[in-house]
């Protein structure tokens, strides 16, 4: 028993461990694909995150270099089809234009002016945001701004939405996520992407009374898509609207570390 304990020992002390990436060929180009061990994970599964610029494979324990680089070559041409649809980054920066509940902005940089960022439509009917202060300090202020839009609409819809069902939220929290838009725990706390201000505002209104429902039933039964319909007539559209074009709204912008 104890020589057994032993050359396990060995075995594990001696084991090559996972390099952090691995590299594989896409069209050509060289692409870094990160690996992540889960104890939990019973097989090897390839994600390509939203927002991320790497694909992730999730890898069981005692899974070897070689069977991941086997997986990788077997799945190159899914990982390939799926790279060409990813939407292509939009940051911030003077000249670029991005969407503000729903509707294209022009991001303009005016060092002449004080006060943050502020979102006008011109003379000429462009719509812009108009960001003061030092050039380098653009895409800070412009996420900064986006981030506080969201959390006084979100704020206000939940205040709204709760009010009507007789419910109150424990908190509500504003956060950058790709797995899911909104989220609501079994004790009240009530979470939402920032990124829902980007998208027109019955797409808001309908991600919040999605989540203020779960406040009432924790489930998606008939009743609790009655509740969402009962707070938001729009329901439908807002929920098809993101998943028809929310993908597009993660490649906008820096994403949280």
């Amino acid at each position: 028993m104890g020589l057994f304990q032993t050359i396990s020992e060995v075995r594990r002390r001696t084991a090559r461990p996972l390099p952090e990436t691995l590299a594989v060929e896409i069209d050509r180009r060289i692409v870094p694909v990160r690996l992540r061990v889960n104890a939990r994970a019973r097989r090897l599964t390839l994600r390509l995150p939203i927002g991320t610029d790497s694909p992730v494979v999730t890898v069981p324990p005692r899974v070897n270099e070689a069977a991941v680089r086997a997986f990788l070559h077997e799945h190159r041409a899914w990982l390939a089809e799926r790279m060409a649809r990813r939407p292509q980054p939009v940051p911030f920066r003077a000249g670029e234009t991005v969407p503000f509940r729903g509707t294209p902005h022009l991001i303009h940089h005016d060092g002449r002016m004080r006060g943050g960022v502020r979102a006008e439509i011109g003379e000429d009917g462009v719509a812009r945001l108009v960001v003061s202060g030092d050039p380098l300090a653009l895409p800070r202020r412009v996420s900064t701004f986006l981030r506080r839009e969201a959390e006084a609409a979100i704020n206000h819809a939940v205040r709204r939405d709760t009010a009507a069902l007789g419910v109150a939220a424990k908190a509500v929290r504003i956060r950058d996520t790709t797995s899911r838009w909104g989220s609501c725990t079994s004790d009240g706390i009530l979470s939402f992407s920032w990124r829902v201000v980007l998208a027109p505002p019955f797409v808001l209104d309908y991600l919040v009374a999605h989540e203020v429902a779960h406040l009432v039933e924790m489930n998606h039964s008939p009743a609790f898509w009655r509740l969402v319909a009962r707070l938001h007539p729009e329901a439908r559209q807002g929920r098809l609207w993101l998943k028809q074009h929310g993908p597009l709204l993660h490649a906008i912008g820096p994403r949280d570390a």
